[in-house]
Protein backbone atom coordinates (compact mmCIF):
# COMPACT_ATOMS: atom_id res chain seq x y z
CA UNK A 1 0.00 0.00 0.00
CA UNK A 2 1.36 3.48 -1.24
CA UNK A 3 0.85 5.65 1.70
CA UNK A 4 2.12 8.78 0.54
CA UNK A 5 0.41 8.12 -2.76
CA UNK A 6 -3.30 7.89 -1.01
CA UNK A 7 -2.81 10.45 1.59
CA UNK A 8 -2.23 13.23 -1.86
CA UNK A 9 -5.52 12.00 -3.05
CA UNK A 10 -7.35 12.09 0.78
CA UNK A 11 -5.84 15.85 0.81
CA UNK A 12 -8.11 16.44 -2.55
CA UNK A 13 -11.14 14.72 -1.22
CA UNK A 14 -10.90 17.21 1.29
CA UNK A 15 -10.14 20.62 -0.54
CA UNK A 16 -13.23 19.26 -2.84
CA UNK A 17 -15.33 18.59 0.30
CA UNK A 18 -14.21 22.38 1.83
CA UNK A 19 -15.21 24.16 -1.44
CA UNK A 20 -19.20 22.69 -1.02
CA UNK A 21 -18.81 23.14 3.20
CA UNK A 22 -18.03 26.94 2.09
CA UNK A 23 -20.24 27.46 -0.55
CA UNK A 24 -23.12 26.22 1.97
CA UNK A 25 -21.95 28.65 4.33
CA UNK A 26 -23.45 31.28 2.85
CA UNK A 27 -26.79 29.52 2.05
CA UNK A 28 -26.73 27.82 5.51
CA UNK A 29 -30.10 29.13 8.23
CA UNK A 30 -30.90 28.04 11.25
CA UNK A 31 -34.11 26.07 9.57
CA UNK A 32 -31.25 23.66 8.62
CA UNK A 33 -30.13 22.58 12.12
CA UNK A 34 -31.31 19.00 13.37
CA UNK A 35 -30.42 18.05 17.54
CA UNK A 36 -28.99 14.44 17.61
CA UNK A 37 -29.07 15.24 21.20
CA UNK A 38 -28.63 17.45 23.72
CA UNK A 39 -26.40 20.38 21.92
CA UNK A 40 -25.00 18.13 19.99
CA UNK A 41 -25.83 19.56 16.30
CA UNK A 42 -26.57 18.19 12.80
CA UNK A 43 -26.77 19.95 9.44
CA UNK A 44 -27.33 19.14 5.89
CA UNK A 45 -24.07 20.00 5.23
CA UNK A 46 -22.58 17.50 7.84
CA UNK A 47 -24.30 14.68 6.28
CA UNK A 48 -23.65 15.38 2.03
CA UNK A 49 -20.01 16.52 3.06
CA UNK A 50 -19.57 12.83 4.36
CA UNK A 51 -21.78 11.13 2.15
CA UNK A 52 -19.02 12.99 -0.53
CA UNK A 53 -15.80 11.55 1.06
CA UNK A 54 -17.31 8.01 1.78
CA UNK A 55 -17.74 7.81 -1.65
CA UNK A 56 -14.62 8.99 -3.01
CA UNK A 57 -12.65 7.18 -0.17
CA UNK A 58 -14.78 3.89 -1.73
CA UNK A 59 -12.94 3.99 -5.12
CA UNK A 60 -9.82 4.85 -3.33
CA UNK A 61 -9.47 2.02 -1.16
CA UNK A 62 -12.79 -0.55 -1.80
CA UNK A 63 -11.89 -2.98 0.95
CA UNK A 64 -11.38 -0.49 3.47
CA UNK A 65 -14.81 0.09 6.36
CA UNK A 66 -15.85 3.23 7.45
CA UNK A 67 -16.15 4.39 11.31
CA UNK A 68 -17.86 7.67 10.31
CA UNK A 69 -19.97 10.25 13.11
CA UNK A 70 -23.05 10.73 10.53
CA UNK A 71 -23.72 7.40 9.32
CA UNK A 72 -23.16 4.83 11.81
CA UNK A 73 -25.13 2.40 9.46
CA UNK A 74 -21.74 2.32 7.17
CA UNK A 75 -20.37 -1.26 7.11
CA UNK A 76 -17.12 -1.69 9.63
CA UNK A 77 -14.10 -4.08 8.74
CA UNK A 78 -12.51 -6.17 10.52
CA UNK A 79 -8.84 -4.86 9.56
CA UNK A 80 -8.85 -1.58 7.70
CA UNK A 81 -11.36 1.46 8.36
CA UNK A 82 -11.30 5.24 7.70
CA UNK A 83 -12.14 7.47 10.42
CA UNK A 84 -14.20 10.15 9.61
CA UNK A 85 -16.00 13.85 11.14
CA UNK A 86 -16.78 15.66 8.22
CA UNK A 87 -17.16 18.88 9.43
CA UNK A 88 -15.57 19.08 13.03
CA UNK A 89 -16.91 22.16 14.60
CA UNK A 90 -20.73 21.97 13.81
CA UNK A 91 -21.99 24.50 16.13
CA UNK A 92 -18.84 27.21 15.32
CA UNK A 93 -20.01 26.46 11.66
CA UNK A 94 -23.74 27.01 12.83
CA UNK A 95 -22.96 30.08 13.97
CA UNK A 96 -20.15 31.53 11.15
CA UNK A 97 -17.21 31.29 13.44
CA UNK A 98 -14.59 30.52 11.35
CA UNK A 99 -12.84 27.16 13.13
CA UNK A 100 -13.73 24.15 11.95
CA UNK A 101 -12.55 21.25 10.03
CA UNK A 102 -12.88 18.08 7.79
CA UNK A 103 -11.11 15.33 9.77
CA UNK A 104 -9.88 11.75 8.18
CA UNK A 105 -8.03 8.83 9.48
CA UNK A 106 -6.71 5.35 7.68
CA UNK A 107 -6.92 2.65 10.51
CA UNK A 108 -6.01 -0.97 10.46
CA UNK A 109 -7.26 -1.98 13.73
CA UNK A 110 -3.58 -1.89 15.12
CA UNK A 111 -2.92 1.41 14.41
CA UNK A 112 -3.66 4.66 12.40
CA UNK A 113 -1.72 4.69 8.97
CA UNK A 114 -2.18 8.56 8.21
CA UNK A 115 -4.13 11.36 9.32
CA UNK A 116 -5.55 14.54 7.39
CA UNK A 117 -6.96 17.57 9.28
CA UNK A 118 -8.03 20.27 6.99
CA UNK A 119 -9.06 23.58 8.11
CA UNK A 120 -12.17 24.81 6.15
CA UNK A 121 -11.51 28.74 6.22
CA UNK A 122 -8.01 29.22 6.52
CA UNK A 123 -6.99 25.98 3.49
CA UNK A 124 -4.69 24.74 6.32
CA UNK A 125 -3.95 21.23 5.75
CA UNK A 126 -2.09 18.97 8.40
CA UNK A 127 -1.44 15.68 7.36
CA UNK A 128 1.51 12.75 7.45
CA UNK A 129 1.55 9.03 6.57
CA UNK A 130 3.49 6.09 8.62
CA UNK A 131 6.85 6.42 8.48
CA UNK A 132 6.95 10.28 7.21
CA UNK A 133 6.86 13.58 9.80
CA UNK A 134 3.84 15.69 9.63
CA UNK A 135 3.48 18.57 7.19
CA UNK A 136 1.23 21.95 7.34
CA UNK A 137 0.43 22.93 3.29
CA UNK A 138 3.83 21.80 2.24
CA UNK A 139 6.24 22.48 5.45
CA UNK A 140 7.38 20.04 8.49
CA UNK A 141 5.70 21.06 11.46
CA UNK A 142 6.82 19.99 15.05
CA UNK A 143 5.42 20.08 18.91
CA UNK A 144 7.14 22.84 21.05
CA UNK A 145 10.14 22.36 22.96
CA UNK A 146 8.40 24.11 25.96
CA UNK A 147 8.73 21.84 29.20
CA UNK A 148 7.30 24.26 31.93
CA UNK A 149 3.47 24.50 32.17
CA UNK A 150 3.41 28.09 33.44
CA UNK A 151 4.94 28.91 29.97
CA UNK A 152 2.59 26.60 27.75
CA UNK A 153 -1.22 27.60 25.66
CA UNK A 154 -3.52 25.05 26.46
CA UNK A 155 -6.22 23.78 24.86
CA UNK A 156 -9.48 22.29 25.94
CA UNK A 157 -13.18 21.86 25.05
CA UNK A 158 -16.24 22.24 27.13
CA UNK A 159 -18.22 18.97 27.95
CA UNK A 160 -21.86 19.91 25.95
CA UNK A 161 -23.94 16.51 27.12
CA UNK A 162 -21.52 14.29 29.35
CA UNK A 163 -21.44 16.43 33.24
CA UNK A 164 -20.24 13.68 35.27
CA UNK A 165 -16.99 15.19 35.47
CA UNK A 166 -17.93 18.39 35.57
CA UNK A 167 -17.04 19.56 39.68
CA UNK A 168 -12.97 17.79 38.30
CA UNK A 169 -13.05 19.78 35.34
CA UNK A 170 -13.77 22.93 36.58
CA UNK A 171 -11.33 22.58 39.42
CA UNK A 172 -8.70 21.71 36.30
CA UNK A 173 -9.61 24.52 34.49
CA UNK A 174 -8.93 27.09 37.48
CA UNK A 175 -5.67 25.42 38.20
CA UNK A 176 -4.69 26.20 34.79
CA UNK A 177 -5.90 29.65 34.36
CA UNK A 178 -3.59 30.07 37.33
CA UNK A 179 -0.65 28.45 36.31
CA UNK A 180 -0.51 28.49 32.55
CA UNK A 181 -0.07 31.84 29.74
CA UNK A 182 -3.74 30.90 28.92
CA UNK A 183 -6.61 28.24 28.38
CA UNK A 184 -8.41 28.19 24.87
CA UNK A 185 -11.63 26.49 23.38
CA UNK A 186 -11.59 26.98 20.18
CA UNK A 187 -14.66 24.18 19.29
CA UNK A 188 -12.39 21.84 16.94
CA UNK A 189 -10.66 18.71 19.19
CA UNK A 190 -9.36 17.91 15.49
CA UNK A 191 -7.90 21.69 14.85
CA UNK A 192 -7.01 21.38 18.89
CA UNK A 193 -4.55 18.48 17.93
CA UNK A 194 -3.33 19.71 14.91
CA UNK A 195 -2.46 22.91 16.44
CA UNK A 196 -0.49 20.77 19.71
CA UNK A 197 1.36 19.31 16.22
CA UNK A 198 1.99 22.19 14.66
CA UNK A 199 3.80 23.62 18.16
CA UNK A 200 0.85 26.23 18.39
CA UNK A 201 -0.15 24.59 21.54
CA UNK A 202 1.77 22.73 24.56
CA UNK A 203 -1.06 20.83 25.89
CA UNK A 204 -4.51 19.60 24.38
CA UNK A 205 -7.35 17.43 26.85
CA UNK A 206 -10.73 16.86 26.83
CA UNK A 207 -13.24 14.15 28.08
CA UNK A 208 -16.56 12.88 26.01
CA UNK A 209 -14.86 12.52 22.65
CA UNK A 210 -14.92 9.85 19.51
CA UNK A 211 -12.72 8.30 17.44
CA UNK A 212 -13.82 10.63 14.59
CA UNK A 213 -12.74 13.84 16.94
CA UNK A 214 -9.42 12.35 17.59
CA UNK A 215 -7.97 9.64 15.35
CA UNK A 216 -6.35 12.27 12.31
CA UNK A 217 -5.20 14.77 15.15
CA UNK A 218 -3.83 12.24 17.51
CA UNK A 219 -2.11 11.10 14.55
CA UNK A 220 -0.62 14.49 13.49
CA UNK A 221 0.61 14.88 17.40
CA UNK A 222 2.44 11.57 17.21
CA UNK A 223 4.16 12.27 14.18
CA UNK A 224 5.18 15.64 15.28
CA UNK A 225 7.16 14.56 17.96
CA UNK A 226 4.39 14.67 20.64
CA UNK A 227 3.06 12.03 22.70
CA UNK A 228 -0.80 11.08 23.10
CA UNK A 229 -2.56 9.23 26.11
CA UNK A 230 -6.08 8.95 27.83
CA UNK A 231 -6.54 10.53 31.05
CA UNK A 232 -4.32 7.47 33.00
CA UNK A 233 -1.26 7.92 30.97
CA UNK A 234 -2.23 4.86 28.88
CA UNK A 235 -3.38 4.26 25.08
CA UNK A 236 -7.06 4.31 25.59
CA UNK A 237 -7.38 7.14 23.81
CA UNK A 238 -9.27 6.17 20.09
CA UNK A 239 -12.32 4.72 21.85
CA UNK A 240 -11.71 5.43 25.27
CA UNK A 241 -13.57 8.91 25.23
CA UNK A 242 -10.82 10.80 27.51
CA UNK A 243 -7.29 12.29 25.52
CA UNK A 244 -4.27 14.13 27.09
CA UNK A 245 -2.05 15.49 23.79
CA UNK A 246 1.64 17.29 24.49
CA UNK A 247 4.48 18.29 23.24
CA UNK A 248 5.74 15.06 25.02
CA UNK A 249 8.00 17.23 27.24
CA UNK A 250 5.57 17.56 29.98
CA UNK A 251 3.30 14.74 29.05
CA UNK A 252 3.86 13.28 32.49
CA UNK A 253 3.82 15.88 34.86
CA UNK A 254 0.48 17.07 33.03
CA UNK A 255 -1.06 13.88 32.91
CA UNK A 256 -0.18 13.22 37.14
CA UNK A 257 -1.45 17.30 37.76
CA UNK A 258 -4.86 15.96 35.68
CA UNK A 259 -5.37 13.09 37.99
CA UNK A 260 -4.55 15.04 40.96
CA UNK A 261 -8.12 16.83 40.10
CA UNK A 262 -9.86 13.55 38.12
CA UNK A 263 -9.03 10.57 40.68
CA UNK A 264 -10.89 12.37 43.38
Amino acid sequence: MNLESIIHEVIEITKTVAVFINAESNKFSNNDIEEKGLHNLVTYVDKQAEKMIVEKLSTLIPEAGFIAEEDPKLKVSNNLNWIVDPLDGTTNFIHSLPFYSISIALNNSKETLLGVVYEVKSKECFYSWKGEVAYCNGKEIRVSKQQDINKSLIATGFPYYDYSLLNEYLELFKYLMINSRGIRRLGSAALDLAYVAAGRFEVFYEYGLNPWDVAAGAFLVKQAGGRVTDFNLQENYLFGKQIIATNSHMHSVFGKKLNTFFSK
